[in-house]
């Protein structure tokens, strides 16, 4: 195996992060209470993941009150997109072809 490991995207590379990255990737946008109940997380814990992926620019915010309630709502980016996409195919080419 000639891959370089390193190449692996640190920031999606994380358990509950991947999995935000994930689900963003096929539902697009999510609201905060949806995605914690979806990753069975805290609020602290997807607040902190969040903010991480937000710093990379691989999501957006955005906090509004409906009905007087905050809403956040969390949307993957353009960037963010590439990054999934490039996190996921530099793992399958980690993996190498499936044996038979």
């Amino acid at each position: 195996m000639s891959y370089d490991y390193r190449a692996i995207d640190d920031v999606i590379h994380s358990r509950v992060r991947l999995a935000i990255m994930a689900y963003l990737a096929t539902a697009r946008d999510a609201d905060f209470v949806e995605l914690k109940k979806a990753l069975k997380v805290t609020d602290g814990n997807l607040s902190t993941h969040l903010s991480k992926l937000e710093e990379k620019s691989y999501i957006s915010i955005d906090k509004q009150f409906v009905d007087r309630k905050p809403q956040t709502r969390v949307a993957i980016t353009k960037v963010g997109d590439a990054a999934f996409s490039a996190y996921v195919e530099d793992l399958a080419a980690m993996l190498g072809p499936k044996k038979q």
